[in-house]
């Protein structure tokens, strides 16, 4: 898919060193689940969420004190731009923005008085940060709310530019907005009505999606959906996991929509049928795991991993790389070419081997 052809055009807002919007890449976004005060503790995981391919790191800050953990990160030589996410207290904002945030998530409207708001955009004006106005189901205002009746996709969107004028009657421009639910179909519609109404840069996500394979579930059809039709600028997969897992699985949405300029290695399995004959669930999750281990997962190759030999070799020939299953054993292809048979129980490691010799080689990267 050409992205370029059919994407919404968006005004650029650059955080740190990354652009939403404009011409800008879609961005990965994850939030750490640290105790923020807890500088090692979150220091720790940014390196995680970092290594894993994140672009961009939310993270809470309930008080004045855990602000300064900011200025510890930043002190460390954290590179990746950190967006501190606040409620209610302008002035955590305020010191937010002084101790090193990159950008600032606020929703104007509970800030407080149009002083207070005042404030806070001095500030980001001040240090350079763009805002995120950010809006769910559980965030609107009475008078929206009362209009509506519910949390419809008409009062999120409404809710979102309402906080977008306070800022723009503020004099500031340096806006990206979110709009999540944990409705997907309302969450598409909201920000559907955003793309039509405004330029300002899209943050895509669905909020309290669930587990693993919930969340991975919705978030793929919600984000996705909008991505197809050209809509959002950065995103973020909301899991009850590791933030780590979030980036992952962000990553293979905008993989599978050709929408990563490294996307990293892309697995080709068969789901299994009658016909196969070596045990190919647990030799994928392997190799998965592995691959990830070893930070493999990152490097940019086509793998398949094929259960028999009717789809298999054809498959396998196909990718970089491969094996075809057959009865307690399997074929290592290359480049559409066999190496050797395996024994099952060497396939995996075998696998993994040659793809460090490519690696090593320079022949992938």
């Amino acid at each position: 898919m050409n992205y370029n052809s059919i994407r919404r055009h968006s005004r650029p807002v650059v955080v740190g060193d990354v652009t939403i919007g404009g011409e800008g890449r879609i961005a990965v976004q994850s939030m750490t689940n640290t105790d923020t005060h807890d500088a090692d503790a979150t220091y720790e995981q940014i390196r995680r969420l970092t290594a894993a391919g994140c672009d961009i790191v939310r993270l809470t800050v309930p008080d004045l004190a855990a602000a300064e953990t900011f200025r510890i990160l930043k002190s460390r030589g954290v590179k990746i731009p950190l967006v501190a996410d606040i409620h209610f207290d302008y002035r955590i904002a305020i010191a937010a923005a002084r101790c090193g945030a990159d950008k600032i998530r606020i929703n104007p409207g509970n800030i407080g008085s149009r002083d207070k708001v005042r404030e806070v955009v001095a500030a980001c004006r001040e240090y350079g940060l763009p805002i995120r106005i950010g809006v769910n189901s559980g965030s609107l205002e009475k008078h929206i709310l009362e209009k509506y009746g519910s949390p419809t996709a008409e009062a999120l969107a409404e809710s979102a530019l309402y906080h977008a004028e306070i800022l723009e009657d503020c004099g500031f421009s340096d806006i990206v907005i979110s709009v999540k639910s944990s409705s997907v179909p309302r969450m598409i519609a909201a920000n559907r009505i955003l793309s039509e109404k405004t330029d300002y840069p899209l943050h895509l996500g669905v909020t309290e999606a669930g587990a693993r394979l919930s969340g991975a579930v919705k978030s793929s059809v919600g984000i996705g959906s909008l991505l197809s039709s050209g809509i959002g600028d950065t995103i973020r997969v909301s899991l009850t996991d590791d933030p780590v897992e979030e980036v992952h699985m962000a990553r293979e949405i905008l993989s599978s929509l050709e929408l990563l300029e490294n996307p990293g290695m892309n697995i080709v399995s068969c789901p299994t049928c009658g016909r196969t004959k070596i045990d190919l669930i647990r030799l994928v999750s392997e190799f998965e795991n592995e691959v990830r281990a070893r930070g493999l997962d990152r490097l940019n190759i086509k793998v398949a991993l094929m259960g028999c030999v009717v789809n298999g070799p054809g498959e396998a020939r196909e990718a970089d790389i491969g094996i075809a299953g057959g009865q307690g054993e399997g074929l290592l292809f290359r480049h559409g070419e066999t190496v050797r048979k395996i024994p099952e129980d060497r396939l995996i490691p075998e696998l993994i081997g040659e793809i460090e010799r490519m690696r090593d080689t320079g022949e992938i990267n």
